[in-house]
């Protein structure tokens, strides 16, 4: 879909100039600059967003976005991804965190909706607890409440395509390093990875699985209890890529070699995990998809009501992490 950005670029000048010189609410300008604007226009087959400009028109171009904390990477990239998006819709976004605390969360959407915002992207869901925003748009982003109108990536399908990776390479004790119960993120990734076990054979093993955190902490700490025994798995599926740099941080502090003693896969992609001394295998989430499922749902007050949930689905990358299991 070709937007007011690339309209903007196209023909030299900024996006609010774009969007004034094709409001059809205002005086038609013949200067040689909205000219050129609406030639560039047709000739990129440009067509405005009755949506977003029906939200422009109704209030103040604003989308609140709440996370739990922009020092989670995926956080911040997701909230990028949504800015990014919104600015292509001559939309401006402002973000509140909650530190995934629930009272939080409430203060947030209601000072937000104070500063009238047009609507609101939630990253804070919990399972089987219905996102109350009053009467405000909204629409949830990466998890799901299970009933509100959603954009999130195919949890479950990841983490099979993860769990799977390391079942053909050859292992068959792979441990689980999970996520908080309360995040379906975290809940369809563990189903995944069940489900790719019992899809091949292997029986689950509660003994393989620990964890309940999103963060590199939480990671070690659970990496630890799953290593440090005799019986050891000899490959880890982490749900978050910040958990799987805490099993390396353990794995190392044990003695143990990646991927010559144990495999590892993350989850989500974030830049830094190509990068370390070990590049990590891991399942790629599509952000810049689910930032503009989330803004369609926003803007589309049809789908909206409905509680419809998109689903875009995520991409393995194999990287040095993961290899056959140690004879």
């Amino acid at each position: 879909m070709v937007t007011i950005l690339d309209v903007a670029r196209a023909a030299g000048v900024s996006k609010s100039t774009v969007s004034r010189v094709l409001d059809e609410r205002l005086p038609r300008s013949t200067s040689e600059t909205a000219e050129r604007v609406r030639k560039v226009a047709a000739e990129l087959g440009y067509v405005r967003d009755p949506l977003a400009s029906g939200l422009r028109r109704s209030g103040t171009s604003t989308v609140g976005v709440i996370v739990p904390r922009l020092t989670d990477t995926v956080m911040a990239m997701l909230y990028e991804a949504i800015t990014a998006v919104a600015a292509d819709r001559g939309l401006f976004t402002v973000v509140a965190t909650t530190e995934d605390q629930p009272e939080a969360e409430t203060v947030a959407v209601q000072s937000l909706r104070r500063r009238r915002v047009d609507g609101l992207i939630l990253t804070t869901a919990r399972v089987g607890t219905p996102v109350d925003v009053g009467a405000t748009s909204y629409a949830l982003a990466l998890r799901t409440d299970g009933s509100s109108p959603a954009a999130i990536g195919d949890d479950r399908l990841g983490a099979q395509l993860a769990t799977r990776h390391l079942i053909d390479l050859g292992h068959r004790r792979i441990g689980l390093v999970g996520g908080p119960e309360y995040a379906s993120s975290a809940c369809g990734r563990a189903e995944g990875y069940r489900e790719a076990l019992e899809h091949t054979g292997i029986a689950f093993d509660p003994a393989l699985v620990a964890g309940d955190a999103f963060s590199i902490e939480a990671g070690e700490i659970a990496g630890r209890r799953l290593l440090d025994r005799p019986d050891r798995p000899s490959a880890v599926f982490a749900v978050n890529d910040n958990t799987a740099i805490g099993v390396l941080s353990a794995a190392h502090a044990l003695g143990l070699e990646v991927p010559r003693d144990l495999s590892i896969v993350g989850y989500n992609d974030i830049p830094v995990v190509s990068r370390l001394p070990v590049p990590l295998t891991t399942v790629r989430v599509p952000f810049r998809q689910i930032a503009e499922d989330a803004l369609r749902l926003l803007l589309d007050d049809s789908r909206g009501r409905s509680g419809e949930t998109l689903v875009s689905a995520p991409t393995l990358i194999p990287r040095e992490s993961t290899t056959a299991p140690p004879r």
